[in-house]
């Protein structure tokens, strides 16, 4: 963390759908130059205006002018800052230089990154660097993969106090969810395919569950990728899209954590079947789905929701299940909060924590689930009968 920096976060892409609900959450909940002393950049300062002005931010809110595509504008930006929150991307295209360039100067770093290869490409590149400055760079702050890796969080520490030690296997279930993912994961999406059609060894990567725990490989894990009738919920399971990405992090998270869930974690993630019930995505890269900067209505943002389930299954086939529910869509809604209030719980909340490259939850642990709780709409409840 840069201790002598004018900021504490710089939102940064905030003229982007995503990055304008970041702004509009810290203006509407902690003002300007009160306790988060925060401000807002994008490339065209016209366009910082114009936001900062519809989302009823202060006339006096800082904007910052940068370009993912001017390096000695991302450098200028890293050093005023205690903390980067950046909805810019796909960060393959448009992240590389700014997680450098944190790691280099000491400056935390917070996205919303749902790209495993590129995430491998940075830890590989960059964790020394980042150790060595004291840089916190947190990967996928947002529905990629928060309410998963507290899920896992939860039901283990559930699993301590109920059974006095961790279970080596939990299942996360997709119960329910309204509203969709965002713009940006779908350009995430499209960039990664292209990234693996002219490299097609990355597909090694995203198909290795511990892509993300360098020097460790645990056990084969389920593949999580047929329809299945799941004894342990009651109901028939099917393939959820979004299990690529989260049980890399869960595994990273294990690890960062000391192994503290066990070296022989085994974890799915799949999406329970019942009628009416959202809880997969088609489309996402089609004509039909929200391009990058495009996104729902606030009254559909208000409508969305999510609600997860997780199951920890010890050896004697004993179990406690906890829930994570959000009160907002999970695409925009819920990620922008749970970003906003991520970095505030790391720049305010958590000096202890050192540098590296790090999951939120691992960083984090309670005081995260605490502020997301009190400050993001998330609700954590023990469900063990």
């Amino acid at each position: 963390m840069n201790p002598q920096a004018e900021f504490d976060i710089i939102v940064y892409g905030a003229t982007g759908f995503t990055g304008r609900l970041v702004a509009e959450h810290l203006a509407q909940v902690y003002g300007v130059g009160g306790k988060v002393k925060w401000a807002m950049a994008g490339r065209s300062a016209t366009k910082l205006v114009e936001v900062r002005d519809e989302i009823g931010a202060p006339a006096d809110t800082p904007l910052i002018v940068a370009d993912a595509t001017d390096p000695a504008s991302i450098r200028a930006l890293v050093g005023r800052t205690k903390a980067v929150v950046t909805t810019v991307g796909p960060y393959q295209l448009y992240g590389s230089d700014l997680v450098s360039a944190c790691a280099a100067a000491g400056t935390d770093y917070l996205d919303l990154s749902g790209e495993p290869t590129w995430m491998a490409e940075m830890i590989t590149a960059h964790e020394a660097a980042a150790k060595a400055s004291g840089a916190r760079i947190l990967f996928s702050c947002g529905f990629d993969s928060i309410p998963f890796e507290l899920g896992v969080f939860l039901v283990q520490g559930i699993a301590r106090k109920r059974l006095g030690h961790p279970v080596a296997r939990v299942k996360g279930r997709v119960r329910d969810m309204r509203g969709g993912l965002s713009g940006g994961t779908a350009a995430s999406g499209k960039a990664t395919m292209a990234a693996l059609q002219k490299n097609p060894a990355l597909m090694a990567v995203l198909f290795n569950p511990f892509a993300l725990t360098p020097g460790f490989q645990g056990p084969e894990q389920p593949k999580g990728d047929t329809v299945a009738f799941d004894a342990d919920v009651g109901a028939e399971v099917g393939p959820f899209m979004m299990a690529t990405i989260n049980t890399k992090n869960i595994h990273r998270s294990n690890l960062l954590q000391g192994h503290a869930y066990g070296q022989d974690l085994a974890y799915d993630e799949m999406a329970i079947i019942t009628p009416g019930a959202q809880t997969d995505f088609t489309d996402l890269g089609g004509a039909g789905g929200p391009q990058p900067g495009e996104g729902p209505s606030k009254a559909e943002r208000e409508a969305g929701f999510y609600d997860l389930l997780f199951v920890g299954i010890d050896a004697d086939g004993t179990s406690v299940k906890g829930s994570v529910r959000g009160d907002k869509d999970p695409g925009y809604g819920s990620t922008s909060k749970m970003i906003a209030e991520t970095a505030i719980c790391l720049v305010l909340e958590s000096p202890e924590v050192a540098g590296g490259i790090w999951t939120p939850g691992a960083a984090l642990g309670q005081k995260l689930v605490d502020r997301l709780a009190a400050h993001a709409g998330l609700v954590f409840t023990d469900e063990t009968a």
